[in-house]
């Protein structure tokens, strides 16, 4: 497991996708710190690491990097983590529009060629 502060290279990402099934690396994204997790086989293990890092689990979300694909096919909103029914999020997938946009601008804000 690795979090990302400031910038992580594509050609690192795609590494990891070799560990994983379907040439995906799992990610769990802290909205508010704009930090992510990269590198575990559960995006739980990613969200408890992340919680006991300081933070809190309203601000974070699952999501699957897929480093040989591009534009909207680069993220995948996909994590059991994110089902939270007193959010109004009933689903895998991050239903609200700004979460999104917030998750997709801190992904490209760190993720380099």
């Amino acid at each position: 497991m690795k979090i990302i502060k400031d910038k992580i290279k594509i050609n690192d990402l795609r590494k990891m996708s070799e560990k994983m099934f379907g040439g995906l690396v799992k990610a769990v994204v802290d909205i508010k710190k704009e930090v992510l997790v990269v590198d575990a086989p559960m995006h739980a293990d990613q969200e408890a690491f992340l919680i006991k890092e300081g933070s809190n689990q309203n601000d974070l979300w699952g999501i699957n990097l897929y480093p040989d694909k591009k534009n909207k096919d680069f993220i995948e909103f996909d994590s059991m983590i994110n089902i939270r029914s007193s959010w109004g999020n009933r689903t895998r997938s991050v239903d609200n529009p700004k979460i999104r946009e917030k998750i997709v601008s801190i992904i490209n804000n760190v993720v380099t060629k």
